[in-house]
């Protein structure tokens, strides 16, 4: 412990022997590193907070879901550093004085694209900030210009989501009425050229798409009818026979000659005709009746005179009306038959002769349902288009609110004078006593006894002080005076800086 200690009173005794040297190696340290630090431009900083609230008001049928919109924010964090953006702040602030060309141009926002920086914060804030240390301003126009870098990155941010998807929108919508008006004109003419092709062979055939669907329908079809043709002939042969055995006229019941044999007769018959029509079978007891009874008459009915009394028969009348429509029935079935036929025979014989018929109309049928799927495509992407942007505009799918406002420094972000201006005086007054301490060392003296007998290995029998005489001590007192001033000196001027550095601070505000 004696030992550290005398090595620290010969290290203070060796530095304030030379303490002259230590001051001046101290003043020229913090000369330069004061000077170094005034030349350093002030940088200031502005800041600001922007909250994006997400809403979903429509269905994610709509086409505009929440990753999407995430999408959306992310590439306006990647578009709004982009040399046109950037730009644009160039000119809305005071940067626009120094462009003079587009070379200019081009260093400012190249500048600028250092200076900005967009970073995400959790629950979808985003934070904006922009710095400013431009040599040919003062501090004002720095903190200025940073607070209004960022106001113009936030006023892009906004346009970009607004007018821009806007404008993306617009486009988009020209483009697809574009397309659609072409594919429109195509699909047109491949109809037409369809409709053409159908005429020229398929006829009247049924069904739709190809040659062999359509042949396949109409056997189908003809099938069918020839099953319908010959209920139709079985039921109009029925009736005709019906029609036969029945009387045109009746004797009229009640008037003069009304109970006569004819009318009892042509009213048997009557009743035996709607059995008949009912389906009963000749062996059915009524029928058996009725026949007999019929039998019975007719002869009594032979003698009475012709006309007397009579009326038109109500049954015949019905039967001949049904024989009329079924008679329709199977003059259609029969024409429709007659046309089916022919038409398959003519395409038949057509393929037999044009064997290339299938294949084109293969072609034209492909080539139509590719327009018309792209021309419905083209017609849902157009209507989710002006639905998307609908959406967008008037139900601000996506909000912007701006929580912090950019700020306006009054203090540079760096560099740090006051902390850097004691630094330097510390410094400077660390290599001062460090230069005087070296040089100590380096000199052959002995500020001890002790270190004299050391070196020399010859026992100390003594020593002697040093003896100042009235003029030595007065010339002492003045350069202790001296000294001091220059050390006083060295900390007003430490204290004189940072005076100025906080007016400066003082004037931005």
């Amino acid at each position: 412990m004696d030992g550290l200690y005398e090595q620290i009173r010969i290290a203070i005794h060796q530095v304030w022997r030379r303490r002259w040297l230590a001051l001046a190696v101290a003043w020229g340290l913090c000369l330069v590193g004061w000077l170094a630090v005034a030349l350093i431009p002030n940088t200031y900083e502005s800041k600001a907070h922007v909250f994006v609230q997400m809403q979903s008001i429509l269905p994610n049928q709509v086409g505009i879901t929440v990753q999407e919109r995430e999408g959306d924010l992310n590439r306006v964090k990647q578009t709004l550093t982009s040399s046109e953006n950037l730009a644009k702040v160039v000119r809305r602030t005071e940067l626009a004085g120094l462009v003079a060309s587009e070379r200019d141009l081009a260093v400012q926002v190249a500048g600028l694209r250092k200076a900005i920086k967009v970073t995400a914060q959790p629950e979808n804030v985003f934070e904006i900030s922009a710095t400013a240390s431009v040599s040919g301003f003062s501090n004002r126009q720095n903190a200025k210009l940073s607070a209004a870098i960022v106001q113009g990155l936030l006023d892009i941010f906004v346009e970009q989501n607004l007018a821009g998807d806007r404008d993306e929108a617009n486009q988009s919508l020209a483009f697809l009425d574009q397309q659609l008006k072409g594919r429109e004109a195509q699909l047109q003419e491949a109809e037409q050229r369809r409709l053409e092709f159908e005429q020229r062979y398929l006829g009247l055939l049924p069904g739709e798409g190809s040659i062999g669907a359509r042949m396949g329908a109409a056997r189908t079809e003809l099938a069918g009818i020839e099953q319908q043709l010959m209920q139709a002939q079985s039921s109009l042969a029925a009736l005709r026979s019906q029609l036969g055995a029945t009387p045109s006229s009746m004797p009229m019941i009640g008037g003069e000659g009304g109970g006569g044999a004819r009318g009892q007769l042509a009213a048997l018959e009557a009743q035996l005709a709607q059995a008949a029509a009912q389906g009963w079978t000749d062996s059915h007891p009524d029928v058996v009746r009725l026949r007999n009874q019929i039998a019975r008459l007719k002869p009594l009915a032979a003698r009475e005179p012709a006309g007397a009394g009579s009326m038109p028969n109500p049954s015949y009348v019905s039967l001949r009306a049904m024989v009329a429509e079924k008679e329709g029935q199977v003059n259609a079935a029969a024409t429709r038959k007659a046309q089916l036929q022919a038409d398959l025979a003519q395409l038949g014989t057509r393929q037999a002769s044009e064997p290339g018929v299938a294949a084109e109309q293969e072609r034209l049928n492909r080539n139509y349902d590719v327009l018309k799927k792209q021309y419905d495509k083209l017609l849902e992407d157009r209507d989710q288009v002006r639905l998307r942007t609908d959406v967008r505009s008037q139900t601000d799918a996506v909000k912007f609110k701006v929580i912090d406002p950019p700020s306006h420094p009054n203090v540079p972000l760096t560099p740090n004078r006051p902390l850097l201006l004691t630094l330097i005086l510390f410094v400077g007054l660390g290599a001062g006593a460090g230069a005087a301490y070296v040089l100590g060392q380096i000199q052959t003296t002995f500020p001890t006894q002790t270190r004299l007998a050391d070196a020399t290995g010859l026992p100390v029998l003594g020593s002697i002080s040093e003896v100042f005489t009235e003029e030595k001590k007065a010339l002492h007192r003045r350069r202790l005076v001296w000294l001091g001033g220059g050390a006083g000196a060295l900390g007003a001027a430490w204290a004189l800086l940072l005076a100025v550095e906080f007016w400066q601070r003082s004037t931005v505000a």
